[in-house]
């Protein structure tokens, strides 16, 4: 199924639940103090979303975020003001897995809980008979001042179109 958002399109208003990156979180055992965060809070800015079907899974793992992480200075040369990552996963689960990657505060690691506001632009991947559950699907957008500038879903298993050299060859 294709998305129901395109370019050029308004993004619709979504909140996402996230464990702000604070230096106490050096600490494995400490939590970081849940928030939220909502798609108004790009307002006036450049963000480069990315999505997973699911934290620490081994292609999200080992494929998707490190490239990210690896040129994130690349993506601020180009203006970009938030790179952030969403799955499905739980947002305690989602900063774990950042913190594991070393993202610290150069990603945020969003919680698109059950995939709800994937689901409303049909990016959402049942994995339900692999025993995983309706997650995000791997997808990218470039969003500008709430705009879509990019958006692609990858076609088959791998990362292409959302990986992060397909993304700043937009930017």
């Amino acid at each position: 199924m294709a998305p129901s958002i395109k370019v050029g399109d308004t993004i619709p208003h979504g909140e996402f639940g996230y464990i702000p990156w604070a230096p106490e979180l050096e600490d494995n055992l400490a939590c970081g103090v849940p928030s939220k965060i909502s798609t108004d809070d790009w307002k006036g800015k450049k963000v480069v979303l990315f999505s997973v079907p699911g934290a620490f899974t081994p292609t999200c793992h080992t494929n998707h975020l490190p490239p990210y992480l690896e040129k994130h200075a690349e993506f601020k040369a180009k203006g970009v003001d938030v790179v952030a990552v969403i799955a499905a996963n739980d947002l305690f689960v989602m900063s774990g897995w950042a913190r594991f990657e070393g993202c610290k505060d150069k990603i945020l690691a969003l919680s698109d809980a059950n995939a709800k506001w994937s689901a409303s632009l049909d990016l959402a991947l049942d994995l339900t008979d692999r025993g995983m559950g309706v997650r995000t699907n791997r997808y990218a957008m470039i969003i500008d001042d709430l705009v879509v500038k990019y958006v692609e879903v990858e076609p088959a298993p791998g990362v292409t179109v959302s990986g992060a050299d397909a993304v700043l060859a937009k930017l």
